[in-house]
């Protein structure tokens, strides 16, 4: 019975291909077109595409879908494939679409001065855009702060019914496992989904955005979640009663856990200038700042301020392991967590 979860997914996300590879992209067929796939909602990240297409006269054509069914869709169309442009919110499925040879190798200075080294792959083909960090968020009304010094709290017994998690397909819980799994070795990272199993119960969202409105309503008292949907919440309605823990900063701690929202130009692409273009701009100050603006995401560029309300991002230290290793620590990280059980 163990398996029979992972044949479910690997039966669903063929058939997510099959569905994606029949959804219609309009052939692009000037040079001032861009066809961008995007993991990404739309609604993050279309108003900084808008952006640019405005500031430069090259229409974006996007398409909007989970980021394993667009690297699916990558591999089924091979060179075929519309494409100029993958962008998507995890370093791991962005590296594991480098490893597939659907990334074309980047040369290019203006993104070698704007984004540190550990923010890219080697050979540039991905480049990260903005930095997210996995927290809690926690109910003001219910939790003290220093009650919760690592993630990993919320995995002891005093926290049994109190929590709200992502689901088992979150691709934020799967990086965020092997982060832990690489620092704390299997047993304990196993315990520590052993303990969020039972103590989350039936309080397992599909949705980051969902554990915060929960954590605000008074539903459970603390979540796990990308910082940027608390102060996005916090925009909105000021006055709810939630708040970040930039967890781990303990001496001996492994830091808070680290991803980021990255792009990449296919390697089919036939417009790779015009790809270059928009790179530029979103590795530029003003694209940069853009996300800082829009998303609450902390830019990459290290000139470019974080929006005042985030936690100082030189106030706290992220996790060592590199991103580049998030995608061969996936599939032992998909193993773990069916060996728990977490749905």
């Amino acid at each position: 019975m163990a398996r029979f979860p992972r044949i479910l997914y690997a039966l669903t996300l063929a058939l997510s291909a099959l569905i994606l590879a029949s959804w219609p992209v309009q052939s692009v067929d000037a040079a001032d077109k861009l066809v961008v796939y995007s993991g990404r909602a739309e609604r993050l990240i279309k108003p900084v595409l808008d952006e640019f297409q405005a500031k430069s006269g090259i229409q974006i054509e996007l398409l909007s879908s989970g980021t394993t069914e667009l690297v699916n869709r990558l591999q089924a169309e091979g060179d075929h494939t519309p494409a100029d442009v993958f962008l998507t919110n995890d370093a791991g499925s962005l590296e594991h679409a480098r490893e597939l040879k659907l990334l074309r190798p980047m040369n290019m200075r203006e993104v070698d001065r704007a984004i540190p080294s550990q923010f890219r792959a080697s050979d540039n083909s991905w480049i990260g855009l903005s930095g997210r960090f996995w927290i809690v968020v926690y109910n003001r009304n219910l939790v003290k702060p220093e009650q919760i010094k690592s993630l990993l709290d919320l995995g002891q017994p005093q926290w049994k019914d109190k929590i709200a998690i992502p689901n088992s397909g979150s691709e934020y819980l799967q990086a965020g496992v092997s982060v832990i799994k690489t620092t704390f070795g299997d047993e304990r990272t196993k315990q520590f989904l052993q303990g969020l199993k039972a103590n989350a119960g039936s309080q397992v969202y599909q949705k980051s955005s969902q554990i915060v409105e929960a954590v605000a309503k008074g539903q459970v008292a603390a979540g796990i979640v990308n910082h940027y949907y608390i102060y996005r919440h916090l925009a909105a309605q000021p006055t709810a009663p939630i708040a970040a823990i930039m967890t781990d900063q303990q001496e001996g701690g492994m830091g808070a856990i680290m991803n980021v929202t990255g792009i990449g130009v296919t390697r089919a692409s036939k417009h790779v200038d015009s790809a270059k273009l928009l790179i530029e701009f979103l590795v530029a100050q003003a694209g940069q700042k853009l996300f800082a603006d829009l998303d609450k995401e902390y830019p990459l560029h290290p000139d470019v301020k974080a929006d005042p309300a985030l936690v100082d991002r030189h106030s706290f230290r992220a996790a060592l392991v590199p991103l580049a290793r998030l995608a061969e620590l996936r599939e032992p990280t998909l193993t773990l967590i069916e060996q728990v059980g977490l749905r």
